[in-house]
């Protein structure tokens, strides 16, 4: 069943995808399921669009006047890096570690991050499971959902 997923998800046009419809996939995912579908070529892709979309589900409204580098640590079979930066009612993204001190950092396995930015997961009771690591601005990282469109599922 599980490479029926794979070969089903490997196939699907993620950017074609609502973020309701990406919840609704995640939801029925288990943790072992996602950690098996969550290799090579597949990974980047889900990664990327992931990331890639989180401009466009900012809430510059809610962010006011915030200046803040958050890094994603997502580690699977390796670790992604990934910034966003929040200045000036924007959120730009990049792959990979800057020179700037972030002001928080995430770090999480693949299928925490999945529920977390899928609305999947309550991040409150991932940080305190420990399934989501923090580290910095304690305040940015419970405000987080304020800045961002994320699905209810």
């Amino acid at each position: 069943m599980a490479q029926d997923v794979r070969s089903l998800l490997a196939e699907l046009d993620f950017a074609s995808v609502t973020p309701e419809e990406f919840a609704r996939i995640v939801k029925g995912l288990s943790g072992k399921e996602i950690g098996r579908l969550a290799r090579g070529e597949l990974r980047e892709r889900v990664l990327g669009e992931v990331f890639g979309r989180m401009g466009r589900q900012f809430r510059p409204e809610n962010a006011g006047a915030l200046r803040a580098v958050i890094r994603w640590r997502i580690t699977g079979e390796w670790e992604a890096v990934y910034e966003t930066t929040l200045a000036d009612g924007v959120c730009t993204v990049r792959e990979g570690a800057g020179e700037e001190e972030p002001r928080l950092t995430l770090a999480m396995g693949d299928a925490e991050f999945l529920r977390l930015v899928s609305g999947n997961g309550n991040p409150v009771t991932m940080v305190l499971t420990r399934k989501i690591k923090v580290s910095g601005d304690l305040g940015l990282a419970a405000n987080m959902n304020r800045y961002f469109d994320i699905p209810k599922v």
